[in-house]
């Protein structure tokens, strides 16, 4: 590291946990984040400033004026731009050390594989069932760690999946593809502002504890999040040996 980045960072560098070590591992690291918006926006902005190498944005959606209240990367001025355009222009004013890869389409099939496969962590933080799974097949397939988060009206959900371990369950073993789970969207259901902010910076602060390698990553467990009582509770997530992804 040089001088410049040495300082910028010396708040991470000063913890034990961190130190030059791991924040070479995070400013060497390739982060890919699925989704631009409420979620997106918080966790992107947190591994820009924590120094991750490269981040790649994907997102095929433009900035609207509902989506000010909740996704911190957009302002008023970029109503109408892509997500990914807007979200690279604000990180990079945060931090100009950093690639950032804006990709202004929804990922799926061979295009999606080979995202995965740079990436040394993936973030799930879209918004419909179709994209999850097709991200979560692909970790496993790649044997890449998933962090996924949601957050709706003003319930939140977080959960990190060990998928370099064959032995670990993946996101299709705690919602099976194909159920009855209707997708509930913030257009019609509301979302609670800070709500996106809580979970969004969790899955920074879990996508950075996997990239530095220190701390226990929220493997196997899924954290809900209560907004109205401020409460978190934790589930243990089995794996589904008859899982048809991960089984």
């Amino acid at each position: 590291m040089n001088d410049a980045e040495l300082l910028r960072y010396s708040r991470h560098i000063l913890l034990d946990d961190i130190g030059i070590e791991g924040q070479t591992r995070i400013a060497n690291a390739t982060v890919l984040v699925v989704g631009a918006g409420g979620l997106g926006c918080p966790s992107a902005l947190y591994l820009a400033s924590a120094g991750v190498g490269t981040l790649i944005i994907a997102d095929d959606d433009e900035v609207d004026l509902t989506n000010l209240q909740r996704q911190v990367l957009h302002t008023t001025a970029r109503v109408g731009m892509p997500k990914v355009d807007s979200a690279r222009e604000q990180l990079l004013q945060i931090n100009p050390l950093i690639e950032i890869e804006p990709l202004n389409k929804r990922l799926e099939g061979a295009e999606l594989e080979a995202l995965v496969a740079r990436a040394d962590v993936v973030l799930d933080c879209c918004d419909n069932f179709k994209t999850r799974h097709a991200v979560n097949r692909a970790c496993v397939k790649l044997g890449k760690p998933l962090v996924s988060g949601a957050a709706i009206r003003l319930d939140g959900q977080l959960a990190c999946f060990e998928l370099q371990n064959p032995e670990a369950p993946c996101y299709h073993c705690l919602f099976p593809e194909g159920d009855d789970v209707s997708e509930v969207r913030c257009a019609t259901m509301g979302v609670f502002a800070p709500l996106t902010g809580v979970i969004g910076t969790l899955q920074a602060s879990e996508a950075l504890k996997i990239l530095a390698g220190f701390g226990k990553p929220l493997y196997s467990t899924l954290q809900i999040y209560d907004a109205r009582a401020c409460e978190f509770t934790r589930m243990r997530i089995r794996k589904d040996p008859a899982c048809p992804v991960c089984g």
